[in-house]
């Protein structure tokens, strides 16, 4: 149902319609059920305690003989009901005292004693009117000794009784229907205004973005179930707005302390003759240009939401971007190849974005892997694309890390702010795409990006 309905409000009314409809079945069920039972049992009962009367007028004559005493009322009930009613009864010894009609003491001359738990039975086609019957078999004390007592009635009861429960079935039926739709309406309205504070809620968050973090979700007349979520949904927008804060005056500050030192560096190069403090200096200020891009690139994702929904040929862009990155790779004794598709692979997404993505793991990959190596650059047919590096490979305990901003592994380059990989898992996130990390055969690693295709 999830999968098809994604109102929780139709949800839980049908739900809760469900609910109600298998619950008076189940009620209706158990009551015919119960009803059943008891009217089985109080068939039972009745054939015990006939049995027990049975028992109760058997005594002893002037030969030390059991035989069967009836009262005159109960003896005419016996003889008008002949046929309806029958019993038979055995002594010790197994010999038939009294029989109502002689087919019932052929019968159970046949059978064992009886024990003292009660043995029920049925009689199928039995007497001269070949009807069922159900009866019970017990052994109880007398005054003659222990007797072997059955009492069988004729079925026309169990019927009539069957009659009466399926009567009672179909007026009870009527009355389901009308009560579950009647529910219905009724779980309707009652969900419908219990969800009012949460539609609220739900058009205050929309409202809410990085130039509005300082709104909250409404706290008052929120069902207690859901009071926790907008609870922590609030403290976490706190915590989020802290963070755009922090974040932003440190890329402020940072940009601002930054540009200072590169701005007179730069002046001085051109002021300094050609020696060994050139070159160190040369190799700071692409340092410092290289950090100052990716705070700026940090700050453009944290504060603006990108466009992802361009098409981009991820071949051609890595083409521009390899390119673009050939004189770096030469200049630190690396070479950078683009292997792959050489046709036009169209993905859906922000092209200056995935540039830059790409870009940071071509950095990555140069910087990691040894001297007169080369890195590989490969464009998948299906909207992939991976950096393959000859490096030492990044352990397994690290690779949960490596994304995260600032973090820096142990023995990696000095040089490095840990921005690099983190801005990359940046883009991926906004362009709703994934990333993975892997071993390089024989040696290194390998990062795949696969983007959703145009």
């Amino acid at each position: 149902m999830s999968r098809r309905i994604k109102s929780l409000q139709l949800r839980l009314t049908l739900e809760l319609a469900a609910l109600f409809f298998v619950a008076s079945c189940l009620a209706v069920g158990g009551l015919i059920y119960s009803a059943s039972l008891t009217a089985g049992s109080l068939a039972d009962r009745e054939l015990g305690l006939r049995a027990e009367d049975l028992a109760r007028y058997v005594s002893l004559d002037e030969n030390q003989k059991p035989r069967l005493e009836l009262p005159p009322p109960l003896k005419e009930a016996y003889s008008a009901a002949a046929q309806q009613s029958v019993f038979a009864i055995r002594d010790k010894e197994g010999h038939l005292v009294e029989a109502s009609i002689p087919e019932i003491g052929a019968v159970i001359a046949r059978w064992p004693q009886a024990d003292s738990e009660p043995s029920y039975f049925r009689l199928s086609k039995f007497g001269p009117l070949e009807r069922d019957y159900s009866g019970v078999r017990i052994r109880l004390d007398s005054a003659a000794g222990p007797l072997s007592v059955v009492v069988a009635e004729a079925s026309g009861g169990a019927q009539l009784i069957h009659s009466i429960l399926r009567e009672f079935v179909f007026d009870i039926a009527w009355y389901v229907p009308p009560f579950v739709a009647l529910a219905l309406l009724l779980a309707a309205f009652s969900v419908r205004r219990s969800l009012l504070p949460l539609r609220a809620a739900s058009a205050q968050a929309s409202a809410i973005g990085p130039g509005s973090i300082a709104l909250r979700l409404p706290e008052t007349d929120v069902p207690t179930e859901a009071l926790p979520l907008v609870t922590a949904v609030n403290h976490a927008l706190d915590r989020l707005e802290q963070g755009f804060v922090i974040q932003r005056r440190f890329t402020a500050n940072a940009a601002h302390e930054l540009r200072t030192p590169l701005t007179i560096i730069t002046a001085r190069l051109d002021t300094l003759e050609g020696n060994g403090q050139l070159s160190a200096l040369r190799e700071e200020v692409a340092r410092m240009n290289r950090l100052i891009e990716q705070l700026l690139c940090v700050a453009r994702l944290d504060s603006l939401q990108l466009n992802v929904s361009s098409s981009v040929d991820l071949h051609q862009l890595a083409e521009e971007v390899v390119g673009s990155m050939a004189h770096l790779a030469l200049s630190a004794r690396r070479t950078i190849a683009l292997t792959g598709a050489d046709h036009p692979v169209l993905v859906t997404g922000n092209a200056a974005a995935i540039a830059d993505a790409l870009r940071n793991l071509i950095e990555n990959a140069l910087a990691h892997t040894p001297p007169e190596s080369e890195v590989v650059v490969e464009v998948g047919p299906d909207g992939a694309i991976s950096v393959q590096d000859n490096g030492l490979g990044i352990p397994v305990e690290d690779r949960p890390h490596i994304f995260e901003r600032f973090w820096r592994g142990k023995g990696v380059r000095a040089d490095g702010a840990g921005l690099g990989l983190a801005i990359v898992m940046e883009i991926v996130r906004a362009h709703g795409a994934s990333i993975t990390v892997r071993e390089h055969v024989p040696r290194g690693a390998r990062f795949d990006l696969r983007f959703r295709t145009a």
